[in-house]
């Protein structure tokens, strides 16, 4: 199949790449790189079923190009990770809403399916886990900026639905639920890799306020196995599916796990929330997802458990620090000449 993946240079884009390369398809990747990274994909231009085009999603000259040639189409490109949403709030609910509006809008007019990558993040404040697709949600006031992720996300799953009841777009929707491994960058705020390489480093490992705040980290191949499946299976169109790990961990047990298996030095500091992120910000004290749908549909359940993913991390971050990132000629000549499109030289 010729596939398309909007912010296919990003963490989980760039493992769906691989998989889908894997499987014979011919993959397409746009993205612009504001959160995603050529290290990412630099291993993937050697293939000769692979095409990388720098752009946005927003330009709909050329995503429509793309979407035309393509079969099917995983939707990624998004403003992702909470340090980013707070620090980019009007770029970040722009890029989020009207880029999937460009992708819907064009999948409906050259036939193509798509799957929506969306987060768990739409459950906002609610206590009530663990979480079901068609529970309710509770959303925070709207002058706290951190709650509008969780409001465009929403907004394009509302979005997706309606293409596929008025235009019948094939669309599967996923909720993501803190998936993790390598690759994946601490910058905009991911816990696991911003512990890891602070931990080889013997560096502190910053907790933000008492450490009780609980999540479930699911490994990327888990994660990637989960969305391709759903793509294949009929019955999937049309319907949501929370995609993560019930395995339920407190972000200071987490922090303490790490530092043991990194068998570091570093010390495990807490730090206010109004200090890593300004004053305002409300977190979720648990985030557990029920997967009965997604189970009882594909027979899909995570196989890797915490310790396997974070062993995961810790290698491709040992191996990481030891290596300079190049990018090949193909590559830098894209980027400052401007070219749409770039593959193995």
């Amino acid at each position: 199949m010729n596939v398309l993946i909007t912010g296919g240079a990003g963490f989980i884009g760039s493992h769906l790449a691989e998989e889908l390369l894997s499987r014979g398809d011919t993959v397409r990747v746009i993205d612009d790189l504001s959160t995603g990274n050529l290290r990412n994909i630099q291993h993937l231009l050697e293939h000769e079923r692979f095409l990388f085009s720098h752009g946005s999603v927003l330009n709909r000259y050329s995503t429509e190009s793309l979407v035309r040639e393509s079969d099917v189409v995983y939707h990624l490109a998004a403003a992702v990770g909470v340090k980013y949403i707070m620090e980019h709030p009007l770029m970040s609910i722009h890029s989020n809403v009207h880029g999937t509006e460009v992708v819907l809008e064009l999948a409906s007019k050259w036939g193509q399916k798509v799957m929506l990558a969306s987060t768990s993040e739409v459950y906002g404040k609610d206590g009530g886990v663990p979480y079901r697709e068609c529970g309710s949600r509770l959303m925070g006031a709207t002058n706290i900026s951190r709650w509008s992720y969780a409001c465009t996300k929403a907004l394009d799953e509302f979005m997706a639905l309606a293409y596929f009841k008025e235009q019948g777009v094939p669309v599967v929707i996923a909720r993501f639920f803190n998936t993790c491994g390598p690759r994946q960058t601490g910058k905009y705020g991911m816990v696991i890799p911003r512990f890891v390489r602070n931990a080889l480093s013997d560096k502190p490992l910053s907790v933000y306020g008492d450490g009780t705040q609980s999540r479930c980290f699911t490994c990327i191949g888990d994660a990637v196995r989960a969305v391709t499946e759903l793509m294949e299976t009929e019955e999937a169109v049309g319907e949501i599916f929370n995609v993560g790990s019930t395995e339920e961990i407190q972000i200071r047990d987490l922090a303490q796990k790490v530092v043991e298996m990194t068998g570091s030095s570093s010390v495990i500091e807490y730090i206010s929330y109004e200090e890593a992120y300004g004053e305002g910000f409300e977190d979720m004290k648990r985030r557990v997802p029920d997967i009965s749908k997604i189970r009882n549909l594909i027979g899909w359940e995570p196989e890797k458990d915490l310790d396997e993913l974070l062993q995961e991390v810790i290698e491709y971050e040992r191996a990481a620090a030891k290596s300079v990132f190049v990018p090949s000629e193909g590559i830098y000549e894209s980027l400052t000449t401007h070219q749409p499109v770039v593959s193995a030289p």
